[in-house]
Formats: C-alpha cells, sequence, structure tokens
C-alpha cells in the first residue's frame, strides 16, 4: 500500500505489460495502472477495485493489509471491467459488503455479473460519513459511461475522480511531482482524445458545476496512472480547455498510399502549408499507431487526409479513420481531401463527403491525379496547401 492521504492509501495494480486497452482499440505505450483505493477511518471504505486478470492478486492484497472480514463498504465510481472486474471474486468472499453506487451503476453491475448484491444507490449531494471523513458522491453521467461518478473525501480534500483526468502511464511514482512532466501530458491528452472527446460538452459544463461548489482540492486520484499533487487544479484547468473545441493551429496530413503516389502528394501539401508557416505533421496511416493519430487530430485545426482509389473507395486504414473521426465528433476543425486513381477515382470525393458529415468545414474541393503525379502536376497540391492554409487562417 502507498499512503496517498491519511489513512487513505493507493491498494492498486501497476500493468507494466500493458500494450493495448478496449480490446485492441487504444495502444498504452507507456502501460497502465489500476487504481483503488482504501480509506481506514472508523469506516474501513474500498474505493473502486482492478481489472479482473489480477483479481486474485488484489484480493489477497486486501487481505494482507485490512482484512476482508474488515471491509464495512465499497463505492464503485464505475463500473467497467478495468476498475469493478475484480468485484465478483471479491464479494464471493464476502457477498453482504454494501456496495455503493449510481443507479446506473447498480443495473450494469447486476448485468455484468449476475448477482443482486446489497446495492445503496447514491445521487449528486449523497453522503457516507467513515469517521473523520465524510465521502460526498458527484455524480458524472456520460463522462464516459452512464454509471460513472466521483467521489469527494471532505477532510482530506480528496477527490477520487475515477476516469476523469486519468492516463494509461504506468510511471516510476504515483505522484505528478516526481515524474516526468512531458510524459504526463502526452499521455494524457491522449487519453482525452480517444476516450472523452465525443463527451466534451458534458465535460465542460460538469467543470463549471464542480467550480461553483467551491471545494477545496488537495489532491485528485484516478483510477488510471498519476494521481495529482502538486497544484491538482491543473488538470481540471487543462479538461476544461480541451473541452471547448480544441486545437493548436496547426494541420495533420494523413494519407495510405500503394506505390507513393499519393504519398508525393502528401508531401507537397505540406509545402504549401509551409510557405504560410503552417505548422503540420504527415501520416502514413497504414504504418502509424490509429490511438497516436487521433491524438493528432484533436490537436489540430486543419486535417487533409488522402488515398488512392481501389475497388472504387478509399484504402481500409483510411476507411477505418474516417469512422472514427466520425464517432469522436470533433469540433472546430477544417479538411480536404486528395488522392491518386488508375480509372475510376472515387477516393478524393468519398472522404470529402465523409469529413463533411463528420462535421469538419471543407476548404479545399477534392484534389486527385491520375496514377503518378508529373513535376507540374504536384504544384498543383502545392498550391493546393497555399489555398487551404489562407483559408484557414482567413
Amino acid at each position: 500500500m502507498i499512503e496517498v492521504k491519511n489513512d487513505i492509501y493507493w491498494v492498486g495494480i501497476k500493468d507494466w505489460e500493458l500494450r493495448q486497452f478496449h480490446g485492441h482499440e487504444l495502444s498504452t505505450h507507456r502501460g497502465s495502472t489500476y487504481n483503488a483505493y482504501l480509506i481506514k477511518d472508523e469506516k474501513v471504505v474500498l474505493v473502486d477495485t482492478v481489472w479482473d486478470p489480477y483479481q486474485e492478486e488484489f484480493v489477497d492484497k486486501l487481505e494482507k493489509e485490512v482484512g476482508i472480514d474488515n471491509i464495512d463498504a465499497i463505492i464503485i465510481n464505475h463500473s467497467e471491467p478495468d476498475h469493478g472486474g475484480s468485484l465478483g471474486y471479491l464479494m464471493s468472499k464476502r457477498p453482504d459488503i454494501p456496495i455503493y453506487c449510481t443507479k446506473n451503476g447498480a443495473d450494469a453491475i447486476r448485468r455484468q455479473f449476475h448477482k443482486d448484491w446489497n446495492f445503496n444507490v447514491v445521487k449528486t449531494g449523497d453522503t457516507l460519513k467513515t469517521g473523520k471523513y465524510e465521502l460526498v458522491f458527484v455524480e458524472m453521467q456520460m463522462i464516459h459511461w452512464p454509471d460513472s461518478m466521483l467521489t469527494y473525501v471532505k477532510g482530506a480534500n480528496l477527490v477520487l475522480s475515477n476516469d476523469a483526468f486519468g492516463q494509461h502511464y504506468s510511471p516510476a511514482s504515483l505522484f505528478n511531482d516526481e515524474i516526468d512532466t512531458c510524459e504526463l501530458y502526452q499521455e494524457a491528452i491522449k487519453y482525452y482524445a480517444n476516450i472523452l472527446t465525443p463527451y466534451s460538452p458534458l465535460i465542460k459544463k460538469k467543470i463549471e458545476e464542480i467550480r461553483a461548489l467551491n471545494l477545496p482540492i488537495d489532491m485528485i486520484a484516478p483510477s488510471h496512472g498519476v494521481i495529482w499533487r502538486e497544484n491538482p487544479v491543473q488538470i481540471i484547468d487543462k479538461y476544461y480547455e480541451w473541452s471547448q473545441d480544441y486545437n493548436e493551429g496547426t494541420v495533420v496530413i494523413i494519407y495510405d498510399t500503394m506505390y507513393n503516389a499519393t504519398k508525393m502528394m502528401a508531401e507537397a501539401i505540406g509545402e504549401g502549408l509551409a510557405k504560410n508557416g503552417i505548422k503540420y505533421k504527415l501520416y502514413n496511416n497504414s504504418v502509424s499507431d490509429q490511438s497516436d493519430v487521433l491524438t493528432e487530430i484533436f490537436k489540430a485545426k486543419g486535417v487533409i487526409i488522402g488515398s488512392c482509389t481501389v475497388n472504387n473507395t478509399v484504402l481500409r486504414s483510411i476507411s477505418a479513420l474516417l469512422d472514427e473521426i466520425k464517432g469522436h465528433r470533433f469540433k472546430n476543425k477544417v479538411g480536404a481531401a486528395f488522392g491518386s486513381y488508375g480509372w475510376s477515382g472515387e477516393a478524393p470525393k468519398i472522404i470529402s463527403k465523409s469529413l463533411e458529415e463528420a462535421g469538419l468545414k471543407i476548404l479545399h474541393e477534392p484534389l486527385q491525379i491520375k496514377y503518378r503525379p508529373t513535376e507540374d502536376e504536384l504544384k498543383m497540391f502545392v498550391e493546393m496547401g497555399d489555398k487551404f492554409a489562407k483559408a484557414m487562417n482567413a
């Protein structure tokens, strides 16, 4: 156990080897942690559990540190298996332990474990006295599941925020003042971009509600990654910034190619952007990590996507990316499409239409060249980048 605050301990698991999460949807280059917390007050309260592959190790740790029979209550801030997965194994040892969760949480737990345990349904403002501390529950519906909530430990000024403010990151220390801040923020923005972007309007509203409460906050302890101990409100401020149609004024050019013709066009577009002082990044999507690419889209103002035409459509990596862009509901971004073709040439039009349907403003008509571009034809793509930059800055 690691003491987080007086009589409040981290009892989680560090997963150093994790490289993919949510099935194979999200990359986790630096591993992750599953953070659970134990309050050893007059009442002993466990807040969240860990992913079920670690359930035996987790429960053995609890037995050693406090004794399962001594746990008075369990708080489940969020029932997703990476947080609530060990609940079934733990409850098999003590099926009478009261579980505090939202109504949606109780419904989700019943569906996942097919058990009707001793649920105590709570809503925003409800409390649980543990002794010197008092737990205050705040619903965080759809940030990012219907059952999500946070628990504020009154008296410790500690926010147990579950998925909010977390990162998939297994660092050398659990505290933000003892690790590499650059790594921390790389993982924090990646986490937000890939998992929380669709819920940005709700996040903005919820942060405004929390700020209005004027709660003293000494520490924010999420359920993945680092605990914010030094200036913890910095991550709340960042979430508020990220929730408001965030971009850094840059452009990301993403393409897939079979024989490098589309790559040549992408590089030429970059030249046109650079002429106008626009910073850009260029990704071959077929060999790039999709979670990292989505993070770059989140950070960018402009999104330019290219593909050659195959079987009257786009290459498969671009098709998958376009679906991701729609699902993430990015706001306040502009886009364009390009590509090469041999005989039919549908890909750029498909890309442009998909970007428009995803809410991006199209700044340039789809541009394509048959087979391999000549030097003169590449100038058309330099001009495309030039026009895109001027329109983006207009």
